[in-house]
C-alpha cells in the first residue's frame, strides 16, 4: 500500500512482505551474529536503505512472538523506545489505525507515526504489517518529527522448536538526518531489538497470566471495543489549508561518533 492509502490490505500486501525477505537481489548483508543477520538496500523511493533481518527464537512459540507483537498493553513493559501510543479505531478486524511516538537516542529527535496496522494468521505463517496514513485528530506536533512508514512488517513461521523471524523496515525517518544514520540503525538497533524483543517473550506468558489472559483482540475479534474510522477523516488536507508550517529540523550535521556512542550505550533491560 502507498503512504496515505487507507483500505483493507489484500493478500498481495502481505506477499510483498514475504517477497523482500526469500529474494536476495539487491541486500548487503551488514551485521551477523549467532542467528541473526541483518541486510541493507537501496530503495527506489528514499534516500534511507530498507532494512531486513533474520532470526530464530528456538525458545519462543510463533503464537507467543504474534502475542507479544500484538499486545498493546504489555509492549508497555518491554518497548523502552515508547513514549506513547494511541488506538485510533479499526477498519475491520484484521486493520486498524494507531498513533505511535518513540524517543530517540540524543542528539537526535523524537520521531512519531500515524499508521495503519494489517495482520494475517495462516496455517503456516503469521504476519503484520504496517505503513504512514494522515488522521485529522493526529497533527504533526511540536517537539516531534513525522517520520514515515512505506513498509514495515514482521513475518513468523513456525519451527519443530520455537520459530522464525523475519522483519523488513522500509521507512523515512523524516526531518534531514545524514544517510549514514540507517546503516548505523541497522547494524546497532536492529540487532538490540531483537534482543530485547527475545526477553519479552520469555517473560510473556507469566505476565499475561496475571493481566486479562483470555483478552487477545487480535485473535478474538469479538473483543474488539475500538471506534470504526471514518474514511473522511484520513484525507489529508493540502498544506495551504491546514496551515502546517511545521519547520523541518535539520540533523544533517550530526557528528557519526556521537551518535554511533548514543547508541551503544542503549541497554538492553
Amino acid at each position: 500500500m502507498n503512504i496515505g492509502e487507507v483500505r483493507i490490505a489484500e493478500d498481495s500486501d502481505f506477499a510483498l512482505l514475504k517477497v523482500l525477505l526469500t529474494r536476495g537481489d539487491g541486500w548487503a548483508l551488514e551485521y551477523s551474529s549467532g542467528m541473526t543477520k541483518v541486510w541493507t538496500r537501496p530503495a527506489e523511493n528514499s534516500h534511507f536503505r530498507m532494512i531486513r533481518l533474520k532470526t530464530v527464537f528456538a525458545d519462543v512459540t510463533a503464537e507467543t512472538l504474534y502475542d507479544v507483537l500484538h499486545d498493546p498493553v504489555f509492549r508497555k513493559t518491554w518497548d523502552k523506545h515508547m513514549l506513547s501510543s494511541s488506538e485510533l479505531g479499526v477498519l475491520n478486524p484484521n486493520n486498524d489505525l494507531s498513533y505511535y511516538a518513540l524517543h530517540c537516542p540524543a542528539p537526535l529527535k523524537n520521531r512519531d507515526f500515524v499508521l495503519q496496522r494489517s495482520w494475517l494468521q495462516t496455517a503456516q505463517e503469521y504476519y503484520i504489517i504496517n505503513h504512514s496514513v494522515f488522521h485529522r485528530d493526529f497533527p504533526n506536533k511540536k517537539g516531534f518529527v513525522r517520520g514515515l512508514s512505506h513498509l514495515t512488517g514482521f513475518l513468523i513461521t513456525p519451527l519443530d522448536k520455537g520459530c522464525s523471524l523475519g522483519y523488513v523496515a522500509h521507512s523515512d525517518p523524516g526531518g534531514q538526518l545524514p544517510v549514514w544514520v540507517t546503516n548505523k540503525l541497522s547494524t546497532i538497533l536492529a540487532p538490540k531489538m531483537v534482543k530485547r524483543l527475545h526477553k519479552a517473550c520469555m517473560n510473556y506468558n507469566n505476565w499475561k497470566n496475571l493481566h486479562n489472559p483470555n483478552q487477545k483482540p487480535w485473535l478474538y475479534p469479538e473483543q474488539i471495543s475500538s471506534k470504526r474510522i471514518e474514511i473522511s477523516d484520513c484525507v489529508k488536507p493540502s498544506r495551504e489549508t491546514s496551515g502546517d508550517n511545521t519547520p523541518v529540523e535539520d540533523e544533517s550535521t550530526l557528528s557519526e561518533n556521537e551518535l554511533a556512542c548514543q547508541l551503544d550505550e542503549i541497554s538492553l533491560e
